[in-house]
């Protein structure tokens, strides 16, 4: 489908395996943090009987799970100050 729009092509991309930002951006060609700017917009997009889901980023030192916004990149924990996070997923499935 050549004329798709990239926040197209990324939804299409969610549907088919949950992916972290920086995997659409290598994906798709687009720099990482146009990204999730394109995310907010297929989060409020999706389909009738779809769901946007993310698994928010997590501290790999701490267990901290709890961000104030899980469609962003946040640089360190809240918690514990350590920037060993592992990047948010996101996907979209059918809604239950």
């Amino acid at each position: 489908m050549p004329n798709r729009t990239t926040r197209e092509r990324i939804a299409d991309q969610l549907r088919d395996e949950p992916a972290t930002a920086a995997q659409l951006a290598a994906a798709l060609e687009v720099p990482e943090p146009q990204v999730y700017g394109h995310l907010e917009h297929v989060a409020a997009s999706v389909g009738d009987g779809e769901q946007f889901l993310v698994a928010p980023p997590e501290c790999r030192d701490c267990g901290f799970d709890r961000f104030d916004d899980p469609v962003n990149d946040p640089s360190q924990c809240p918690s514990c100050r350590s920037g060993n996070l592992a990047p948010a997923r996101f996907t979209v499935e059918p809604a239950e």
